[in-house]
């Protein structure tokens, strides 16, 4: 059941994220849905790291979506040099 929270979870960061950062994006939906899955497991690894959250707890939506525009931020400046 947590695999699939973190799909939904990282679908809507992840479209979020896009509604924030509009633009031209080489990928679809599954390329925003993995960008959002890697932002929420990015702000849950940075959160931990940092201290606000503990061994059990997973980071928040708002923290998925920072993530999320983080890892977009980073794949939209790999693929402009393509």
């Amino acid at each position: 059941m947590d695999v699939i929270g973190w799909i939904f979870i990282g679908l809507l960061a992840g479209a979020v994220a896009r509604l924030i950062m509009p633009g031209r994006d080489p990928g679809g939906c599954i390329v925003t849905m993995l960008l959002g899955i890697g932002g929420a497991l990015l702000a849950g690894y940075v959160g931990r790291l940092a201290g606000f959250y503990g061994p059990d707890e997973s980071a928040g939506f708002i923290a998925a979506i920072l993530g999320s525009i983080v890892i977009l931020a980073v794949y939209r400046g790999f693929a402009a040099r393509r």
